[in-house]
């Protein structure tokens, strides 16, 4: 199929007019809701990170467990099912449980985030960690850094957590290995050793 120059013209013309309305469009929400277009390229964005300063360059669609496995190399939380339904992704997010697949890391710019890497203290595991070691919580392993995160903010929030406080702290965290009654041994153990706020 051959194009005339006409016909080019004219399709480049429609082109640059779409990209020219498309910017005006931009402009224009950006005139009225004061809020200021990213992307979609690549942005610079600053996570907190076990205590520790992250400079990024990443696109706005990044999610923060993107961000952290694949920039920062932080692996310890897993991806599994990468729809916020198992809970092998969780970290903690200024003191709360998120789903680190489902959340984007430019929304959490300026929090404190919290990281299964981040628990233990050099070659000294934190209590929840020894307890899942100690008891055996575990069997395949996808799901034990959610089930610690989830558990070391638990008991961070309720010290003294009673049974079903601690069924409802970690129902939204799925092990397929099904075992979920040495995790929740683990979690007893961890309670009457004392889990210090990180």
């Amino acid at each position: 199929m051959t194009v005339s120059r006409r016909e080019f013209l004219k399709g480049a013309g429609v082109t640059s007019l779409a990209t020219a309305v498309t910017a005006a469009g931009v402009a224009e929400t950006e005139a009225q809701t004061g809020a200021r277009a990213i992307g979609p390229g690549e942005v610079p964005v600053t996570l907190m990170v076990n205590g520790k300063r992250l400079e990024l360059k990443i696109e706005p669609r990044v999610t923060l467990l993107d961000a952290i496995r694949n920039r920062a190399d932080l692996t310890g939380n897993k991806r599994v099912c990468d729809r916020g339904a198992c809970g092998a992704c969780t970290m903690i997010v200024d003191g709360r449980t998120v789903y680190s697949c489902s959340t984007l890391a430019i929304e959490v710019q300026g929090k404190q985030i919290r990281t299964v890497d981040g628990l233990a203290n050099g070659a000294a595991l934190h209590p929840v960690q020894q307890a899942f070691c100690d008891v055996d919580a575990l069997m395949c392993g996808f799901c034990t850094p959610g089930f610690v995160v989830a558990t070391v903010a638990l008991l961070e929030k309720h010290p003294n957590a009673t049974p079903e406080q601690m069924r409802k702290g970690l129902d939204g965290n799925i092990c397929r290995c099904g075992t979920f009654v040495r995790i929740l041994e683990a979690a007893n153990m961890a309670k009457t050793r004392g889990v210090a706020r990180g």
